[in-house]
């Protein structure tokens, strides 16, 4: 369809039209701040603070820390960042997580498991906007019908929860209709595939599997090394882990003594977003997400040298095309 609008100029000022996903217990304020100061959105789940105290210090360190960045460097401001709220009912932080994103007033919240029309006012009610994470076209429709300012479309090959249908469908079928912001997830791990995003009609790329192999990533450094030596054929697609079908690590499953090629079939009801009784292997500490795009990640290293490699990428491709 013809675009009417432009992406909110929350998103307009970015280096590359990239967000870092939110990834659990991985993304915390060092990769936040890093990917915010390398000029792409940086997020992270508000669970992944725990106690719950700690989200406002975390959020404190982050606005501070990129308050003064944007002081000292006027000529390269920092990206805004973005905070995950899972609206699941199991999540009991909810209220009190949206309470203190208030407090902070974040740019950005991304919600996933659920749209609520009262969550999104509320958020325009500091000056935010949301994005609503969505895995075909009849969630999306819901979440936009909710006051979601924006969708992340999560495609075939995303790491940690994904969908199953290919990017080129899902992009086809939401810019039907909505003209608004629109993220696209799915194996996009260099400055090519970005680009590739944006002539499918998405605003931006939604990556998170390379920046689990990045320094600044608080991951186990066997997870980094399996991101790095990993390719799609080590991914593997299943429901048990969460309720939810999502995209993890062969490995990873392995090691916690299963056999990836015969895990039984999850169940939603499982679904729970509380503290857990730790008596079986656990997603995302135990299992470990990753998207199908690893085989891009040849190195750990750092977000600046990271972004700075799609940048060039992304800049290559458009020069290919002649754009």
């Amino acid at each position: 369809m013809k675009r009417t609008h432009e992406p909110s100029p929350i998103l307009q000022r970015l280096r590359l039209p990239i967000i870092g996903s939110p990834l659990f217990i991985i993304s915390g304020p060092d990769l936040v701040i890093a990917q915010c100061k390398a000029g792409i959105v940086g997020s992270f789940p508000a669970l992944n603070a725990r106690p719950q105290a700690q989200l406002d210090e975390w959020l404190h360190r982050i606005t501070e820390e990129l308050s003064a960045w944007n002081r000292d460097n006027p000529d390269r401001p920092a990206a805004p960042f973005a905070v995950n709220q899972i609206v699941h009912k199991s999540n009991e932080r909810l209220e009190a997580d949206l309470a203190t994103c208030a407090k902070w007033q974040v740019p950005i919240v991304i919600t996933s498991l659920g749209a609520r029309e009262d969550l999104n006012t509320t958020v325009h009610g500091w000056g935010g906007i949301t994005l609503h994470d969505i895995i075909d076209d009849r969630f999306a429709r819901k979440a936009i019908e909710k006051g979601a300012d924006g969708l992340i479309a999560v495609a075939a090959g995303a790491g940690g929860h994904a969908g199953r249908l290919s990017p080129f469908a899902l992009i086809q079928e939401i810019r039907q209709w909505f003209d608004g912001p629109l993220a696209l997830s799915g194996s996009i791990a260099t400055g090519d595939a970005v680009l590739a995003a944006q002539a499918m009609g998405a605003d931006l790329g939604y990556i998170g599997s390379p920046f689990i192999a990045t320094e600044e990533a608080n991951a186990d450094p066997a997870y980094k090394d399996g991101i790095v030596a990993g390719k799609a054929s080590d991914i593997i697609y299943s429901n048990l882990f969460t309720g939810v079908h999502g995209n993890y690590l062969r490995g990873s499953i392995q090691a916690a003594g299963m056999d990836p090629d015969n895990l039984p079939e999850g169940d939603l009801k499982t679904m729970d977003f509380g503290t857990g009784n730790g008596s079986k292997p656990k997603a995302w500490k135990d299992i470990w997400g990753s998207g199908q795009g690893i085989g891009a990640v040849t190195a750990v290293e750092s977000v600046a040298v990271r972004v700075d490699r799609m940048e060039r990428e992304y800049k290559a491709a458009r020069a290919r095309l002649g754009l």
